[in-house]
C-alpha cells in the first residue's frame, strides 16, 4: 500500500486533523458471507472436544461395568485427555507458525480420528488409555488453532460474533454425545460404550477435508511475507475494500514490513517464523505483554475452575444424587443439559458485537455464582434428608441447567473470543497455546478429582467450593480486563498498552507506548505529532 498509514486506533491519519472519511469498517451492513463460511468451518473443529466431553459422560457408565474398573480409574479415563491435549497445545502454537493456520486444523482433525479408532476398537483399559492420549493431542490442536484462525479472517465488526463459533460447536459436540449415549445404550454393554466412541471418528474426516476449500489466515501470510496472497484474502474477508487496505498496512506494520512495499513476494525476518516469542513472553515481556498474559491465563483458569466440566463430564452422578436412579432417566435429563447449554451458545453469538465482552462476561459469571450456590444448597439438603425431597430434586435440575445457560451466554464464548483477540500478532499463536493449555490442566484437575472431592467434602461442598472460586473470578474479570468490542486486532495494544512493531527508522523495536485509559494510543515522534 503506498497511500498513508491510517492510524487505526484514533482514526487520523498523521499529521492531519481530519477523520479519514473512508476509514468505515464497523458499519453494521450485511455479513460478510465469505468470512462468516471460513469461520464456520474452521470453528467445527472444535466439535471434536465436545463430542468427547459428552459421549464420556455416558459412556463411562459402561466402561465402568464391562472392564470392572474403579471410580479412580473413572476420574483418570475421563480427566486424562484434558492432560494429554497439552502437548497438542504446545506444539500448535509453533506448528501454526510454521505450516500455517489451515494445515494445523487439517493434522488436528487427523490426529483424532485415529484416537477415536483407537478407543472404538479397546480391548481393555490400558488400550482405552492409548486412544486418550491419541485424541487428547488432537482436541489440544484443535483448542488452539480454531479460534487463532477464526480471529484473524474476521472483519472487527464481527469478530466477536464469529470468533464465538469455536464454544458453539464444543456445545454442539456436547449435545451430540450425550444424544449418542443415549442411543446406543440400547446395545449390549460391551459394544454399545466402543460404539459411542469410535463414531466420532466420522467428523473428524468431514472436517478435514472440508478445511481445505479455506484460504489461509492473512496474518500468518504476511508473517511468511507472501503479501499478494495475503490482500486477496483481506479483500474477501473484509467488511470493505478500504477495511482490507487499512487492515493490511496495519498487519506489515506489526510485522515489521516496510509499509510502502507493494510486492507480492516480501523477504521476512527468521523471526516471522515463531522464534523469540517465549522470550518475549516470560523472560523479558514489557508491561502491556505482562498485562495481556495475565488476563488470558486468568480468563482459561477461571472458566474451568468454577466446575463448569463436572457439571457436563459428571452430569448422570450428579442426577442420581439428586434422586434420579435410573440409566435412562439419568442421559435423557444429560441431553437436556446439552440443549441449554447449545441454545443460550447460540443466543450469546448475537449479543458479543452488541453489547459487548465486558458485560456479558460479568452477568454470565453473576448467574454461576447464583446457580452453583443454589446447586449446593439444594443437594446438601438432599444428602441430609431421610426421604425423597420432590422440590429439593427440581431445584438441583433446575439449577444445573441454569449453570449451564449462564456459562454459555459468557463464561463459555468469550474465553476463547478474548483470548485469541488480545495478543500482538508475532505473540498471538503460542500466547494462545498458553491460555489454552493453562484451560486444559485445570480442565484435567477438575475432571479428574469430583468424583474423589465430593467423597471428602460431600457433594454439596464441592459445588459451594465452586460458587466461592467463581465469585472471585468475578472480581478478577472486573479489575483486569478491559473492553475489546470493535477494535481491530492491531487496536488491542491500545487497551493494555501498545508494543510498537514498527522498524521505521529512529523508532526501537518493541517499544512500549501507553493506552491513555479510553483505547487512544500516544506515541510521540520527531515531529511532535502521534501516531499508532
Amino acid at each position: 500500500m503506498t497511500g498513508p498509514h491510517h492510524d487505526a486506533v484514533s482514526g487520523h491519519l498523521p499529521g492531519s486533523d481530519k477523520v479519514d472519511a473512508d476509514f468505515e469498517p464497523v458499519k453494521k451492513s450485511k455479513r460478510n458471507k465469505f468470512a462468516f463460511a471460513c469461520a464456520i468451518l474452521a470453528s467445527m473443529t472444535s466439535i471434536l472436544l465436545g463430542y468427547d466431553i459428552g459421549v464420556m459422560s455416558g459412556a463411562a457408565i459402561y466402561i465402568q461395568k464391562d472392564l470392572k474398573i474403579s471410580d479412580v480409574q473413572v476420574e483418570i479415563l475421563i480427566g486424562t485427555l484434558n492432560l494429554y491435549s497439552l502437548i497438542g497445545s504446545a506444539a500448535a502454537g509453533r506448528t501454526s507458525d510454521w505450516l500455517g493456520r489451515r494445515y494445523t486444523i487439517v493434522l488436528a482433525g487427523s490426529i483424532f480420528f485415529v484416537g477415536a479408532l483407537l478407543m472404538g476398537f479397546a480391548t481393555n483399559y490400558a488400550f482405552l488409555m492409548v486412544g486418550r492420549f491419541v485424541a487428547g493431542i488432537g482436541v489440544g490442536y484443535a483448542l488452539m488453532i480454531a479460534p487463532v484462525y477464526t480471529a484473524e479472517v474476521s472483519p472487527a465488526s464481527t469478530r466477536g460474533f464469529l470468533n464465538s463459533f469455536p464454544e458453539v460447536f464444543i456445545n454442539i459436540g456436547v449435545l451430540f454425545g450425550y444424544v449418542s449415549n443415549y442411543a446406543f445404550s440400547k446395545l449390549s454393554t460391551h459394544l454399545g460404550w466402543r460404539m459411542m466412541l469410535g463414531v466420532g471418528a466420522i467428523p473428524s474426516v468431514a472436517l478435514a477435508i472440508g478445511v481445505l476449500a479455506m484460504p489461509e489466515s492473512p496474518r500468518w501470510l504476511v508473517m511468511q511475507g507472501r503479501l499478494g496472497e495475503a490482500r486477496r484474502v483481506l479483500n474477501k474477508t473484509s467488511d470493505s475494500k478500504e477495511e482490507a487496505q487499512i487492515k493490511l498496512s496495519d498487519i506489515k506494520d506489526a510485522a515489521g514490513i516496510p509499509l510502502d512495499c507493494d510486492n507480492d513476494i516480501v523477504q521476512v525476518a527468521k523471526r516471522s517464523h515463531g522464534e523469540g516469542v517465549w522470550k518475549e513472553l516470560f523472560i523479558y515481556p514489557t508491561p502491556p505483554v505482562r498485562h495481556v498474559l495475565i488476563a488470558a491465563i486468568g480468563i482459561h483458569f477461571f472458566q474451568q475452575a468454577s466446575g463448569i466440566d463436572s457439571v457436563v463430564l459428571y452430569s448422570p452422578r450428579i442426577f442420581e444424587k439428586a434422586g434420579i436412579t435410573s440409566d435412562g432417566h439419568k442421559l435423557l435429563a444429560t441431553i437436556a443439559v446439552g440443549f441449554v447449554k447449545t441454545t443460550f451458545i447460540l443466543v450469546a453469538t448475537f449479543f458479543l458485537d452488541r453489547v459487548g465482552r465486558r458485560p456479558l462476561l460479568l452477568s454470565s459469571v453473576a448467574g454461576m455464582v447464583i446457580s452453583l450456590g443454589s446447586l449446593a444448597v439444594g443437594l446438601t439438603i438432599i444428602d441430609h434428608s431421610q426421604k425423597k425431597l420432590t422440590w429439593a430434586v427440581v431445584l438441583c435440575i433446575l439449577m444445573v441447567l441454569s449453570n449451564v445457560a449462564s456459562f454459555s451466554i459468557g463464561m463459555g464464548p468469550i474465553t476463547w473470543v478474548y483470548s485469541s483477540e488480545i495478543f500482538p500478532l508475532r505473540l498471538r499463536a503460542q500466547g494462545a497455546s498458553i491460555g489454552v493449555a493453562v484451560n486444559r490442566v485445570i480442565s484435567g484437575v477438575i475432571s479428574m478429582t469430583f468424583i474423589s472431592l465430593y467423597k471428602a467434602i460431600t457433594i454439596g461442598g464441592v459445588f459451594f467450593l465452586y460458587a466461592g472460586i467463581a465469585t472471585v473470578s468475578w472480581i478478577f474479570f472486573y479489575m483486569i480486563l478491559p473492553e475489546t468490542q470493535g477494535k481491530t486486532l492491531e487496536e488491542m495494544g491500545g487497551l493494555f498498552g501498545k508494543l510498537n512493531w514498527k522498524c521505521s527508522k529512529g523508532k526501537k523495536e518493541n517499544e512500549v507506548v501507553e493506552g491513555n485509559g479510553n483505547g487512544q494510543v500516544q506515541l510521540g515522534n520527531a515531529n511532535g505529532r502521534s501516531s499508532a
